[in-house]
């Protein structure tokens, strides 16, 4: 039993209206308890207990209770107002029984917290039976997610379908393009219909559960019922997260009891549908199946459409097919063709792991062994292996106490194939026998790189290629996450555990093999491994040896010095000095301190002595596979860098013959590299797998493809530049072979430790540094070379923004067996030696040893460890080559000024005193800032090379009095004050002041060499003051400790060379004093310890000069308040560093700089630095006045390197991106330059750039874009919708726009209220810009608001990167760019104005049109053109026009130009807003446009003519605005039963619309049909926005989601988008022109517009010349002409007109968006607007598209006979009979079921009824749907409208008085394609249905429609299911007639046999004598049922009785007349 004690809330929010009345619910595992509602309270006491029943099983580790709280309403529903999650994993352990959880606090939906807090108290019970169970894991999983779980806790179902394809390439990049951060995602499933569901008289529910919501369908009737209903799921999540998400499906029969009611379910992962194109799926057919009956087959299937819409995701529309009807099933299921769903077991055999690390605490341990149980502590670890997969789990046996398991079993994991999910998810867990179980670590079997569907082999090659199952193995895999260490703290990074991130270290390895067979038997879910597998899996545990050596070259960017630094490499556990099991190995750097570099970073001062790691270890060979690996990517990469040119070529726009060169070059290469590196050859590998052999098939496969068609490429690419996405295609396939599944190598981790903490890794995989004697392209890509490597912060919050340090480092891994290879590949010579240190301290003066507190006399670094000179041996193979000698280290005493070039020496000067007594010196009267013993003013002395600046100065610029003092109370322990305070009080028992004296280095002679500083003490101490880590050369007074290094080299005794260093294996030797003492514990912990040290000594460096040109960066991301940043940045190289000027304000600053290092040592061959060049590193940042700055990014760039001065090749300037945070945020345009300077230092260097102020170089000619001279004009039109800056509105603006370093200011706008339009529009610069285009700087536009008092705040801003589309050549007229016709008409002088409609019509024409209204309405216009032929009617046949619909919206439409073609609309945006987010605001609107064009460099040249010229009126217009809306497409449901009450809202300037009253109750597919009339004035109003809301009867009504139309643009645009033009000019019907002018009207205004004379006609209107083409009427019009035409000349006009490219009449499709899910789609809104000003005059009446209503009609179905109707029940008599009735009735309308009388006892299955059903529906021809209007609940307000194919169904019931009635049959028919019906019963079959039933569209059409035929007579067959197969259950015969409303008057007909009973008379049936009710009918019950049987029964029975009696008188007469006889009284 659970209890769950509700007790309290605290701190709820109050509503906007009154407070809310809290209620409490509990969920458990779907069950839900409520508590009683508290009204109006904040803090509610509820005090109650909600009891959960846990029927016999016990909780597991992740049992969790769900609390919502939410505000109780009376009516509707209950509003959230928070909720929390609470972990029942405590009580689950059994550690506790109860489980208090005060203040927990609640959060919202999204997971914000919500400032209130609950109390709860848990309590638990277990069950008997339950023990803690470890294995009871969570039984729902991201991949299952069932409702049933089965009783080893794996579930049932299974898992969808696909193709089992290797994961197809647009699925991975379709997923690239999302962040991973939680986003908005909308699901929207649909489910259409389901058909052949199993079962009889069913009554079908879907259930549709997507990320653990579920929503359901109305229940229907029948086995083929139609849905048609819409399920929105709106998620807050990962991306990630939400793909391992799954959409389930399940029909369950809502009739029978819960425990068979499942008939079938489809499971489908999310991801699957995200990776389709468009990320849906659409109309599919899914196959449902038994979860738990494997054998059975489909149990039917469901249509349904899903879409998962993502941030910015345009839904497709749906198009439902005519024939949709008719679609095969087999065609359109979701699994390709042919694959049927298959039980297999996926056998998954766990091995062994080995290298698990400790898990537990040792205190049990330790109390083991003090009672005598002594055992090896790496032993504390208790582990068993899970896999999951496809919702299901598995888990291996605990095996306790064993870090190198054995478990030997075998997992079958049985799941449905092809599945549709991906990956086995494999986790060692510790067991815990009391506290939740901890992961170890997890890692995952990725199906698609392990199987193969063999469909992705390209087609063209013909051959078949065969897929293969998922197979693996046996191989290692390895588990990465959190750090080795254990502590018994909680481990901050558990999560890298459970695969979420990157593992930051190596967590053992697991020995797994999986093999996948199809349709097994049913195994046992967990079994054993037989032996004989266990043998075969020993060869594939063969270790070899492997030896890896690291040399750091450097170590530079440290953010901060601090205690020193050391670095370890370990692969594996090798390496790892925290690990004791394997030996010990050099395998950390020495600890050196970090030097600042003089301008901003640290870098560890190695110099010509670098630190060698050098770790050996033992791994399986793997050799054959990774020389694979290795080869492909070789084979990538040439490609990549080839891809890069040539992308770089097209964008630099080169020539095409040089184009041509680069393309050749990189198909050439592409195919030689193919042919010349294959593959190695698997045959007489040791430990091959049959994976290998799969993967070398595909690999082979796939490479001969790619190299046959880049070489039919070669032959036949026509244009080049499309061939980029092929090529790009190719590299991503490369990278995708590249991938091994099997690679049981792990990665090298290199991690940085500060002091004795880790800090930062890196994982570099093995591979990339192995060495391969297979050939040189199978050696890793930096096998041996120097690589650059930015380590990182374990799980790092912040993704990579500071980077703790940047190494280069060379690594060589490599076989033992090959080591000597090493050779070839050193630099440098390698160093071996012993080190131990000497330690004393001071005491009274002498030093000694006497006071060396925990420290030894000799030790090691760190000073912990004893050490004795006398006990060191050299490892096997090494010998000592000379004495000890005193070497003092120089990298761990780095004096604090090393790198500075000015200091400031600073000391404290400390009093004290008794509480009011006199200050005096302190016991230490000098310290330093944290208190430590520091050096007397005085003892300070200036060092060489220094000079001091000033004397010794007190710091009074502090928080300190005019004396320099600040005061604090000491409390002990503590020697000195926490806190410090400027002002004296009497109870301050501690002063102290800051003494500080400035120095800075002397400048040195010309020519002087800097002589290192060397002088320090002359025996090699090193002092400190304190036991520590600082330390320096000089004895200071303060000091009380010194140390110094004693060095022992040794040699290698056989083996020459580098490779040597290999043989270092063990430590030392250590102080064996220790041993004897027999303390354990230390013996292990001393074993590692002392290691030898390896370095690598460089006799001769290189001096280099280095020249970095930043020229400019721009979309930088902005940081200030102001929008913009100040940027400048730090440029890194190796251990120089400088910073480049600050900018003020810019997002796009240019530097023009050239930074030169002119002195760069760098150690080895030049020729390795030329092919591997050190990166420079840029880290920009923003520069902040007041606080740090902010990191803008970093950007990396790879200098070019000359090894002589004289090479001619320039660096060219490229982008290269900055990335901040992983994403990309700017580029910026640099290069870089390395040069070497010859021995003799004389060198010709290029020249010095030209200076722009003193030590400020600017980029030289040559390398800085070539200039000319540009002007650039703006067309400055306005700004709109600016919003308020610093609460107030911006009233008089103007603009600024910026270019290359040119600003011009437009005018001010006087009133933004009344004219938001700038006064005078064009401005002009001339600029000097690049010519070549990818170094163009962009525009930027800053809106500067003019305020009192003089402010002028930047109250927005704007950059426009890209200025190609805006070039234009200045000579070409081109009057388009004025305005549009309609201006155009406006600018003219208005006195031709006269619009006469000709109304003179006769009458006759005026009542043809009514009647033409009826079969002909603007809906059969629209219907025919979006292709509906079926619902237009004779539209199309009378030849009328039809329109254009967009599938978008209008400005969408790519030959509009987004109707910006006056001029575009730009955002304007502000910075960093106040709550810190990243995405800066839209604050507002610029209207304008840009032209750019060259201008000569001749001053004498006379300019060209301006661009922007004859502008339109820039005043208000009024204008009269229609708008129509014509529906709403799949909205978003806003009420609780998933549909919604949309109604339409319109906003114009201050003019609203609401359409509350026409609300459409309970759709999400409104059809509105609505116009509306507005009035405006433009510009002020342009924005038209469109909102539809979900009316809601009690509560507010909810916006569904809102589009905004700017009809300025529309206005504005010369497309004359104000009102679309029809395809004929018609003055009557349907299509009356409705525009203000008439076609001749705009023609003439276009042909003045574009500078054309007027269009002249001739031949009385016929033909008409325009622009120098001729047109005539004929060419236009072939068909035929009908009545509504107007006069020959308009209609000429207007088909010239619609030649214009102009906006033809149409309707566009607008996506609703809403604030609550920013940039996903809310629905779809078809409508179009007309806009005409008013000064033209009045414009045309406006069409009416009100909708469609539905027609009467009534279905009259006579039932005549039935026959061969089973017979069900047995009569008392014994005869098989059935009481027969007819039930019918139609779907949607099942209320209005009727039924026949009851043909009673029939004998031979006949029924005779002459029975008639009347149905009236509602039927709407066009659509061919019924529509039914009936509320669903009987408390629903509105009626629901629901569209229905007309079906009609007939049951046979067999009547039962006193039980439920026997079904005995149905028959379903669809009156629009109906079945024919049979003439005799004899000829009536099963077989007749089924023709429909598959819909093959082969078969001729015999099925025709009722409502063509009118009526049918004939025999029907009714099915019923026996055992799963359809039977025979009886023959109806009927006649079907369809009758509308006014046939129906003429010739009533009634119900059953009622009056009035014609049309035709029905007669009473003609029924046998033997058929009634023996109930009522007792005469005839004897006539019939037991005198007919019991006759002979009856008339012996009366004989019998007759005879009976006679013998019962007999006896009872006769003793009286015996004793008459006898006695004789009478006589």
């Amino acid at each position: 039993m659970l209890r769950v004690v509700v007790e309290a809330a605290r701190g709820l929010h109050k509503k906007t209206l009154g407070t809310p009345d809290p209620i409490a619910s509990v969920i458990f595992k779907g069950e839900k308890k409520k508590t009683k509602s508290i009204d109006s309270e904040l803090n509610p006491v509820w005090n109650e207990v909600l009891e959960f029943d846990l029927k016999g099983t016990g909780l597991d580790s992740s049992s969790y209770i769900d609390v919502i709280v939410k505000d109780y309403e009376t009516i509707g529903k209950n509003k959230f107002i928070g909720s929390t999650k609470i972990s029942l994993r405590d009580l689950a352990s059994g550690q506790v029984t109860s489980l208090p959880s005060k203040n927990v606090d609640l959060v919202t939906e999204s997971g914000q917290n919500t400032g209130a807090t609950i109390d709860l108290m848990i309590g638990y019970d277990p069950p008997a039976n339950a023990a803690p169970n470890p294995q009871a894991g969570d039984a729902t999983d991201a991949g299952g997610g069932g409702d049933e779980t089965l009783p080893d806790g794996g579930q049932s179902g299974s898992a969808g379908v696909s193709s089992f394809s290797g994961q197809k390439l647009s699925r991975a990049q379709s997923r690239r393009r999302l962040v991973n951060k939680p986003q908005d995602f909308q699901i929207r499933v649909r489910v259409i219909e389901a058909r052949q569901l199993s079962g009889n008289n069913v009554k079908p529910v879907v259930k549709v559960n997507v990320c653990e919501e579920t929503h359901r369908t109305r229940i229907k009737r029948g086995n083929n019922p139609f849905f048609d209903e819409i399920f929105f799921y709106n998620v807050h999540m990962l991306p990630s997260d939400l793909f391992d998400k799954h959409f389930s499906f399940r029909v369950y029969n809502s009739y029978s009891l819960r425990a068979d009611s499942l008939m079938g379910e489809f499971k489908l992962d999310v991801s699957y549908v995200y990776d389709e194109p468009a990320h849906c799926v659409m109309r599919k057919w899914l196959l449902l199946n038994d979860p738990h009956d494997s054998s059975s087959g489909a149990k039917g299937y469901l249509k349904v459409s899903l879409f998962v819409v993502g941030a910015g995701d345009e839904p497709p529309v749906e198009k439902s097919d005519s024939c949709d009807d008719q679609d095969d099933i087999e065609s359109n299921l979701l699994l390709p063709a042919g694959l049927t769903l298959r039980w297999a077991t996926l056998s998954l055999k766990v091995f062994r792991a080995e290298d698990v690390p400790q898990m537990d605490d040792a205190f049990i341990q330790t109390m083991k062994e003090i009672f005598g149980g002594g055992e090896n502590k790496k032993n504390l670890v208790d582990p068993f292996l899970e896999a999951r997969f496809a919702g299901k789990k598995l888990c291996t046996q605990v095996i306790e106490q064993s870090a190198n398991p054995e478990w030997n079993q075998v997992l079958h994991l049985k799941v449905k194939f092809p599945s549709m999910c991906e990956r086995v998810k494999l986790t060692v867990f510790d067991w815990d026998r009391l506290t939740g179980n901890d992961a170890i670590g997890t890692t995952y079997l990725n199906l698609s790189k392990i199987a193969s569907s063999g469909g992705e082999i390209e087609a063209n090659t013909g051959q078949s290629e065969v897929g293969f199952l998922p197979v693996f193995g046996p191989c290692y895999v390895n588990l990465y996450g959190s750090p080795r260490e254990f502590s018994g703290l909680p481990d901050p990074y558990q999560d890298l555990n459970y695969g979420k991130g990157e593992g930051v270290a190596y967590r053992g390895r697991v020995l797994v093999e999986l093999s996948t067979k199809l349709e097994g038997k049913a195994d046992k879910p967990v079994d054993g491994i037989n032996s004989d597998d266990i043998l075969v899996a020993q060869k594939y545990q063969r270790r070899r040896k492997y030896s890896l050596c690291a040399v750091f070259h450097s170590a530079s960017m440290l953010q901060e010095p601090g205690e020193p630094i050391q670095f370890e490499v370990s692969i594996g556990n090798y390496g790892n000095t925290l690990d004791t099991t394997c030996k010990p190995l050099a395998s950390t750097t020495q600890y050196s301190c970090a030097v600042f570099d003089g301008n901003h970073y640290y870098y560890l001062p190695w110099v010509n002595t670098k630190p060698v790691v050098v770790v050996l270890s033992c791994w399986e060979d793997i050799a054959h596979r990774l020389d694979s690996v290795n080869i492909i990517l070789y084979i990538s990469h040439r490609l990549q860098s080839n891809l890069e040119l040539f992308k770089l070529a097209i964008l630099a726009k080169v020539s095409d013959n040089e184009l041509v060169d680069v393309w050749l070059k990189l198909l050439t290469q592409l195919v030689e590299d193919i042919e010349s590196f294959p593959t190695p050859e698997l045959e007489g590998r040791s430990n091959l797998t049959s994976l290998d052999i799969q993967i070398k098939k595909m690999r082979d496969s796939a490479l001969t493809n790619i190299k046959d068609a880049a070489g039919r490429m070669r032959e036949e690419a026509t244009e080049i530049r499309d061939t980029l996405p092929d090529l790009e295609s190719w590299a991503a396939k490369l990278k995708l072979l590249a991938e091994e599944p099997q690679n049981s190598m792990p990665d090298v981790i290199i991690w940085m430790l500060r002091g004795e903490k880790r800090v930062a890794y890196s994982r570099i995989p093995a591979h990339q540094v192995l060495h391969s004697a297979y050939s040189e392209q199978a050696c890793g890509q930096d096998c041996g070379k120097i690589q650059t490597v930015f380590l990182q912060y374990p799980m790092d919050k912040n993704e990579g923004l500071k980077v703790p340090v940047q190494i280069r480092v060379n690594m060589w891994l490599g076989l033992s067996a090959h080591q000597k290879k090493f050779n070839s590949y050193s630099e440098g010579t390698f160093s071996v030696f012993a080190e131990l240190y000497e330690n004393q301290a001071q005491v009274f003066g002498n030093w000694g040893t006497t006071g060396l507190v925990g420290r030894h006399n000799f030790s090691d670094v760190t000073g912990k460890l004893k050490l004795k000179r006398q006990y060191f041996m050299p490892p096997r193979g090494w010998e000592w080559e000379a004495e000890w000698f005193v070497d003092p280290e120089r990298a761990h005493s780095t004096e604090a000024d090393a790198g500075h070039t000015e200091f400031m020496d600073e000391v404290y000067q400390n009093e004290t005193r008794f509480p009011g007594g006199e200050w005096k010196g302190a016991s230490e009267p000098f310290t330093d800032v944290n208190g430590e013993k520091s050096r007397n003013p005085g003892e300070f002395e200036c060092p060489p090379g220094w000079m001091w600046e000033d004397e010794w100065t007190v710091d009074d610029n502090r928080a300190v009095d005019d004396e320099g003092w600040e005061y604090g109370v000491t409390i002990p322990p503590q020697d000195m004050p926490r806190s410090w305070v400027p002002a004296e009080k009497v109870y301050h028992v501690h002063r102290r002041r800051r003494l500080y004296r400035p120095r800075k280095r002397a400048a040195l002679p010309e020519g002087a060499a800097v002589e290192r500083e060397d002088q320090g003490d002359p025996e090699g101490w090193e002092f400190a003051s304190l036991i520590g880590w600082k330390f320096h050369r000089k004895e200071r007074l303060s000091d009380t400790f010194r140390r110094r290094r004693y060095r022992r080299k040794m040699a290698p005794e056989e083996q020459l060379g580098a490779s040597a260093i290999f043989k270092l294996e063990g430590a030392l030797g250590i102080d064996t004093d220790e041993k004897e003492k027999g303390s354990k514990a230390d013996a292990t912990k001393l074993f590692g310890a002392n290691t030898p040290t390896v370095s690598c000594s460089f006799d001769k460096s290189h001096m280099y000069h280095l020249r970095v040109y930043v020229y400019q960066a721009q979309n930088l991301a902005s940081m200030d308040k102001d929008s913009f940043s100040d940027p400048y940045a730090h440029v890194s190289f190796l251990h120089v560093s400088k910073t480049t000027e600050k900018l003020r304000a810019t997002l796009n600053p240019t530097w023009d700089q050239t930074l030169i290092f002119s002195d760069v040592e760098i150690f080895g061959d030049p020729k390795t630095v030329a092919q591997r060049p050190p990166d420079v590193v840029l880290e920009f940042y923003d520069n902040d006045q007041v606080g740090k700055d902010e990191m803008l990014g970093r950007s990396v760039c790879a200098p070019l390197v000359k090894l002589n001065p004289g090479m001619d090749q320039t660096p060219k300037l490229l982008w290269y991106p900055v990335i901040q945070k992983g994403q990309k945020e700017g580029e910026a345009l640099l290069a870089a330059e390395l040069i070497l300077k010859d021995e003799s230092g004389e060198l010709d260097l290029p020249l010095f750039p030209p200076k722009r102020s003193e030590n400020l170089y600017m980029v030289p000619q040559g390398i800085r874009p070539v200039v000319q001279l540009t002007a650039v004009e703006i067309l400055a039109w306005g700004l709109r919708n600016m919003k308020p800056y610093q609460l107030a509105s911006v009233s008089s603006p103007s603009l600024v726009v910026e270019c290359g370093g040119q600003r011009v200011e437009s005018a001010v706008i006087k009133n933004m209220k009344k004219g938001p339009n700038f006064p005078s529009s064009v401005l002009f610069i001339k600029v000097l810009l690049p010519k070549e285009e990818m170094y163009i700087p962009p525009i930027v536009l800053k809106v500067i608001d003019h305020r009192p008092f003089g402010r002028k705040p930047v109250v927005g801003q704007c950059t426009i990167t890209t200025l190609e589309q805006f070039k234009c050549d200045p000579y070409i007229i081109t009057a388009e760019g004025a305005m549009s016709s309609k201006m155009a008409m406006m600018a003219s002088p208005s006195k031709h104005l006269s619009i006469n409609m000709e109304e003179t019509r006769p009458l006759l024409e005026a009542q043809l049109d009514e009647k033409e209204k009826e079969t002909v309405d603007w809906w059969s216009k629209f219907y025919a053109s979006t292709g509906d032929h079926q619902k237009c009617g004779p539209y199309i046949k009378k030849g009328y026009d039809t329109l254009k619909v967009y599938e978008c919206e209008l400005e969408d439409v790519p030959e509009f130009e987004g109707l910006t073609d006056f001029c575009t609309t730009f955002k304007l945006q502000r910075g960093k807003n106040e709550s810190g987010d990243e995405d800066p605001t839209v604050v507002g609107e610029f209207k304008g446009s840009f032209k750019v064009y060259p201008l000569s460099d001749d001053p004498g040249v006379s300019p060209p003519p301006r661009q922007f010229r004859e502008l339109p009126e820039s005043g208000p217009q009024e204008c009269l605005v229609r708008i129509y809306v014509v529906r709403a497409i799949d909205l978003q449901p806003k009420d609780n039963n998933g549909s919604c009450d949309p109604y339409v809202k319109m906003s114009l300037g201050k003019n609203t619309i609401d359409d509350q009253d026409n609300y459409l109750p309970n759709t999400t597919g409104p059809v509105f049909g609505r116009m509306f009339e507005m009035t405006c004035f433009l510009p002020q109003d342009k924005d038209l926005k469109i909102s539809v809301y979900d009316y809601d009867l009690l509560t507010r009504d909810d916006k569904v989601g809102e589009t905004v139309i700017d009809l300025e643009n529309r206005f504005l645009s010369r497309y004359n988008s104000y009102c679309g033009l029809p395809q004929t000019y018609c003055i009557s019907g349907i299509n009356k022109w409705r525009d203000q002018q008439k076609p001749s009207q705009i023609l003439e205004s276009l042909a003045r517009l574009k500078g054309l004379s007027k269009p002249k006609t001739e031949d009385n209107g016929t033909s008409l010349t325009f622009n120098g083409k001729e047109y005539t009427l004929a060419e236009f019009e072939n068909r035929e002409i009908h009545e509504h035409l107007g006069p020959a000349r308009e209609r000429l006009c207007l088909y010239v007109l619609r030649k214009q490219g102009l906006v033809p009449e149409h309707v566009e499709t607008r996506t609703l968006y809403s604030s609550f899910q920013p940039n996903i789609s809310q629905g779809q809104l078809q409508m179009w607007v007309d806009v005409f000003p008013k000064s033209i005059g009045v414009p045309g009446p406006p069409f009416d598209i009100t909708p469609r209503k539905a027609k009467n009609y009534f279905l009259r179905a006579v039932i005549w006979n039935t026959t061969d109707v089973t017979l069900d029940e047995t009569s008392i008599t014994g005869e098989e009979m059935s009481d027969v009735y007819v039930k019918g009735w139609m779907p949607g309308m099942e209320e209005n079921k009727q039924k026949t009388d009851v043909h009673y006892r029939s004998l031979d299955g006949d029924g005779n009824f002459n029975w008639r059903f009347v149905f009236d529906f509602e039927y709407l021809p066009a659509e061919q749907l019924c529509l039914v209007s009936k509320k669903e609940q009987f408390w629903s307000l509105d009626k629901t409208e629901f569209r229905i194919p007309p079906k009609f169904i007939v049951q046979i019931w067999d009547n039962d008085k006193f039980s439920l009635d026997d079904y005995l049959g149905t028959l379903e028919l669809d009156l629009r394609n109906l079945v024919p019906p049979a003439k005799t019963p004899e000829k009536c079959s099963l077989e007749m249905m089924d023709d429909v039933e598959i819909g093959t569209p082969d078969k001729p059409v015999q099925a025709k429609s009722l409502f063509a035929q009118q009526s049918v007579r004939g025999w029907w067959p009714c099915s019923i299911e026996q055992d799963g197969i359809k039977v025979l259950g009886g023959k109806v015969e009927m006649t079907l007639e369809i009758v509308g409303e006014a046939d129906s008057d003429e010739r009533p007909a009634g119900k059953g046999r009622d009056d009035p009973n014609m049309n035709p008379k029905l007669d009473p049936p003609n029924r046998p004598e033997t058929s009634f009710f023996w109930f009522t009918n007792p005469c005839k019950t004897m006539k019939f049922i037991v005198w007919r049987r019991f006759r002979c029964l009856f008339i012996g029975l009366v004989c019998l009785t007759i005879v009976g009696l006679f013998l019962a008188i007999m006896l009872y007469s006769l003793p009286n007349y015996i004793s008459m006889k006898i006695v004789k009284p009478f006589q």
